[in-house]
């Protein structure tokens, strides 16, 4: 009779295929949103998320090239504290994201009048950058160094992911002061929070098979 296969084992290093899955499947989520609504709505985000449309702002560098070195310089920062297998895990997310972005460029963007609808776009922001990063800090990772900057600090201090993203986030949010209204970036305060109260629901209920 054969055994049945392992799929924990069957991976390299080790790695459970759900959370790989997971992962991957966040990081695209979250690529998603960030292209179809925050680049095009005036609506930023805080953390490396803001700091990607900041420098694509000013700089013209892409998302999916500065995400990818500001990432792995936070998970070389986080790795002692955060274990190998978070490392791995975010690397995976990582990649995932710099790739999925990379490919929605390709296109045109799903909703290119989004910015003549502020409140829309602040919650439809909050929802896949919540949910894309809510995934994958479940399944043991993180897409962004600052979602790995996040972890760490909770994981360090006990508190709830919410409140080291919250004031990562400010950080962003008044850099991004340089280029976006006054006026519109209570819409992006709205985002923020609402998108890190997302991310610490799914902290609560981590799943790490």
């Amino acid at each position: 009779m054969s055994r049945p296969v392992n799929v924990r084992s069957a991976l390299p290093f080790g790695l459970s295929a759900r959370r790989c899955a997971l992962n991957l499947l966040g990081s695209a989520i979250l690529a998603f949103g960030l292209y179809h609504i925050h680049s095009f709505a005036g609506v930023t985000e805080g953390g490396i998320l803001g700091a990607t449309l900041l420098l694509q702002h000013w700089f013209h560098i892409s998302p999916a090239w500065s995400s990818l070195v500001m990432n792995a310089i936070s998970y070389l920062v986080g790795w002692r504290v955060l274990g190998r297998d978070f490392i791995l895990y975010s690397i995976a997310a990582g990649g995932g994201f710099s790739l999925v972005y990379a490919l929605c460029e390709q296109f045109p963007p799903l909703w290119p009048d989004i910015a003549a609808h502020p409140l829309a776009a602040a919650l439809a922001g909050a929802l896949f950058v919540g949910v894309g990063i809510g995934l994958c800090v479940r399944a043991g990772g993180a897409p962004g160094g600052d979602d790995a900057l996040a972890m760490a600090l909770s994981h360090l201090t006990g508190w709830n992911i919410r409140w080291p993203y919250l004031g990562m986030d400010m950080v962003i949010l008044l850099l991004s002061l340089s280029y976006i209204p006054l006026e519109r970036m209570g819409w992006s305060l709205l985002t923020v929070v609402l998108s890190g109260q997302l991310i610490g629901l799914f902290q609560k209920n981590p799943s790490y098979s």
